[in-house]
């Protein structure tokens, strides 16, 4: 009973959300959501949905918590700069304004990475740079671009004096990165890619997903690529066989899309 419970929240979110519940990871996203149910009180998951429906705060608050809002800017500092000093230039040298493209980008951390990045190299204001994600919430504080100090702790010194100033206890980010990057809610399982990208950069989010959803993404984000464009994924998200793909690895977590 409690499995049938579940399958049909499960259903019941797809329906008026078209988020796929199904496509995470069960025991991970059922332990989640179990977690918040019954700081509610609710006993079933029928009841719980029967509230969502009534009460938009509780809606909004499932949706944050379905989705994994952690970043930080330069998370993994070393493959940043793998991307700053040897893989930007490449992309640049291809085309001059190049397209990226920031899925699941959470509190806009990693836009603004590359933004900073794309400036510092001369190439800001011909880039079209697009950040998406699935919950709105998120993507507005993205736009605020405002940021506690501890999300900023691997920002290059001359980096932090140039793009970022204080505001109390928050650092803010520079107007000229806000104006670079367009914001937009994406469903990554169910809304179209755009593209064709020079470059998509898709970190952290992959081990959430099942293996199947996984798959469908990275033949989705293979064929939002142009011919040589790069797939940047998260540290813990090595593609094991990335040619079905039609990728091929060139460095750590870096894969290029071949013709």
């Amino acid at each position: 009973m409690e499995d049938q419970d579940f399958a049909l929240f499960i259903a019941r979110i797809k329906e008026k959300t078209a988020i796929d519940l199904s496509q995470y990871k069960e025991a991970q996203m059922k332990r989640r959501l179990t977690t918040l149910r019954m700081k509610h009180g609710f006993t079933t998951f029928k009841a719980y949905w029967e509230a969502l429906q009534s009460t938009p705060k509780l809606l909004d608050e499932f949706l944050d918590r379905m989705t994994i809002n952690v970043s930080e800017f330069w998370r993994n500092p070393t493959r940043w700069g793998a991307l700053e000093n040897r893989f930007m230039p490449e992309i640049l040298k291809e085309n001059r304004s190049p397209k990226i493209w920031s899925a699941a980008c959470s509190t806009g951390e990693e836009p603004y990475t590359l933004a900073m990045i794309l400036d510092k190299l001369g190439s800001l204001e011909r880039s079209s740079l697009l950040a998406t994600d699935l919950d709105a919430g998120v993507i507005a504080k993205a736009m605020k671009g405002e940021y506690a100090e501890r999300s900023l702790k691997d920002v290059p010194k001359d980096y932090l004096q140039s793009y970022f100033s204080q505001r109390n206890d928050a650092f803010v980010v520079a107007d000229k990165l806000k104006r670079a990057v367009r914001f937009k809610q994406h469903n990554l399982l169910h809304d179209r890619f755009e593209g064709p990208f020079d470059l998509i950069v898709c970190r952290n989010v992959m081990i959430y997903f099942t293996d199947e959803a996984k798959q469908f993404l990275y033949h989705n984000f293979s064929k939002a690529l142009r011919p040589g464009g790069l797939l940047f994924v998260g540290s813990t998200e090595q593609i094991f066989t990335p040619s079905q793909y039609n990728l091929e690895t060139v460095e750590t977590f870096f894969y290029r899309r071949t013709p």
